[in-house]
């Protein structure tokens, strides 16, 4: 008896793994099909409806999607060049987070979503606000580094020109010192306005109920 009970328990055993490879593999189809979704909003945003194709994921899995999805889209919000369709962009990453944020398991009732949502756009609207202040605050840090910087650059060209015995113009930017000055002080603020980005990010996250676990 001893025999056969333990080959029944190896047999038992070999099940319960199948079932939670089976579990695992089920959340990773939900994490890959959450992120194909949100890669496909990105090139085509009405060409995509999440809450069409979450109805085609398995339940216990479809928060692992709507989170899959969310991580892909805040991942492109980031501190802008200066380009006035990253604002476009942003507005529509803005809403589809809007739609995840209501499709979250997190809520239990209906109310209870719309208000979330509410507060997701409202985070949203001050992340794109925050943006738009960061690309004028790089150009009034930019002109002010250079202002600053002016005096000894002139001094530069004034030494090479009386060297040469005619006048020298030198971009800053190939100026070592002066470029090494720049880069400093732009990865200082790059830095400070990274760090409360993804605070910001971190907090839409906690309010949809797509923090890591």
């Amino acid at each position: 008896m001893a025999i056969i009970k333990s080959a029944l328990e190896l047999a038992l055993e070999r099940t319960k793994n199948l079932q939670v490879d089976e579990a695992v593999q089920k959340a990773n189809s939900a994490k890959i099909e959450g992120r194909k979704a949100a890669g496909k909003f990105l090139e085509s945003p009405d060409s995509v409806d999440f809450k069409e194709i979450l109805a085609t994921i398995d339940t216990a899995h479809r928060q692992t999607f709507l989170s899959a999805a969310f991580e892909v889209l805040t991942a492109q919000i980031q501190l802008p060049n200066n380009t006035a369709s990253e604002t476009v962009k942003f507005e529509s990453m803005g809403k589809a987070i809007m739609v995840l944020c209501g499709l979250s398991s997190k809520f239990t009732s209906e109310r209870e979503a719309k208000l979330a949502q509410q507060q997701a756009h409202s985070l949203v609207q001050q992340i794109i606000q925050f943006l738009g202040q960061y690309k004028e605050e790089m150009k009034r840090v930019e002109q002010a580094i250079r202002n600053q910087w002016a005096p000894k650059l002139r001094e530069k060209e004034r030494q090479m020109a009386a060297q040469l015995g005619q006048n020298v113009r030198i971009d800053p930017m190939s100026d070592p010192e002066f470029a090494e000055f720049y880069r400093k002080n732009i990865e200082a603020m790059r830095k400070n306005y990274s760090s409360a980005l993804e605070e910001a990010k971190s907090q839409l996250s906690q309010l949809c109920g797509f923090e890591a676990r």
